[in-house]
């Protein structure tokens, strides 16, 4: 699949969510960003996730499938108790095939991947936003061992499939929480704040069998209440469901240690332009080096 230009991306992603317009007038004036900070709250997203998990939230599900062009006949359920049940709905396996190549590197969900090498310790410079490896982690002795790999980067909209799946077959260790806040994760805010070590996010080490020591970590956002991952240490299964987001877009980053995945080096100069490539879960992004 062919990467997109951002403006084509962008509009895209408005689909199903808070308009640009108001997502400029938040990030972009004063008085957006006064109002801001209570809405990036974790506060504001559990009550929002409770409301959204309740039946109450029914009638918002017919609105949300019309307006995002979701064809229901491609999942397991069209019944939903609450609108948390529609957003999470899962896909029927034929929908999302694995790579059958156990030495492909697989897209961990659907969503717009961009592809950054680490460099200096420097991970992402993302419309003059700036991250390093041990911001995103808060663990430099981890951080260190990333240095001259690559991170990529699944930013998910509202209208994508938002359940995840693990890589490679391995061992996991236990699941780390950094609490933060939930900016959304839209462009607007990429140009603003940075976004990926503010937010609330989750990450897990794992040894995997192709492509050796990794990270896979969820990044909540704007109205994301919970990154549910369903396991603890031990191990895993390529392509095995690993957890899912509730309401809101969100982010699945992976960190993979230098020389140990071969990637399209197209898609690295893609990124610099500021183009994502549209990926589905399962689908292979890269190959094992090792």
């Amino acid at each position: 699949m062919r990467a997109v230009r951002n403006g084509r991306q962008v509009k895209s992603a408005a689909k199903g969510g808070t308009r640009p317009g108001g997502l400029e007038f938040l990030y972009g004036t004063p008085v957006g960003r006064l109002l801001l900070k209570p809405l990036c709250s974790r506060g504001v997203s559990r009550a929002a996730g409770v409301f959204l998990s309740s039946p109450l939230s029914r009638p918002l599900i017919r609105p949300f499938v019309r307006k995002n062009n979701i064809d229901l006949r491609e999942y397991e359920s069209s019944h939903f108790r609450c609108f948390n049940d529609c957003f999470s709905r899962r896909i029927r396996p034929s929908q999302r095939p694995i790579a059958t190549d156990p030495g492909a590197l697989i897209a961990p969900c659907d969503g717009w991947l961009s592809a950054y090498a680490i460099r200096s310790g420097m991970v992402i410079n993302v419309k003059q936003s700036r991250y390093t490896i041990s911001d995103l982690l808060k663990d430099e002795s981890l951080a260190r061992e990333f240095e001259g790999g690559l991170c990529l980067v699944f930013r998910l909209c509202v209208d994508n499939y938002h359940r995840y799946c693990y890589v490679d077959d391995g061992q996991k260790g236990e699941n780390i929480f950094i609490p933060g806040k939930l900016h959304t994760v839209r462009p607007i805010a990429l140009r603003r704040v940075p976004v990926f070590c503010e937010n609330c996010r989750e990450y897990t080490v794992i040894e995997s069998e192709h492509f050796g020591r990794l990270v896979q970590m969820e990044v909540g956002a704007m109205l994301v209440g919970r990154i549910r991952n369903y396991h603890g240490a031990g191990p895993v299964v390529r392509g095995r469901e690993k957890g899912m987001f509730l309401y809101g877009g969100s982010t699945v980053i992976l960190l993979v240690k230098a020389g140990s995945v071969k990637i399209d080096r197209k898609l690295l100069r893609d990124t610099a332009q500021g183009k994502e490539l549209p990926v589905k879960m399962g689908q292979k992004v890269g190959e094992a080096a090792i």
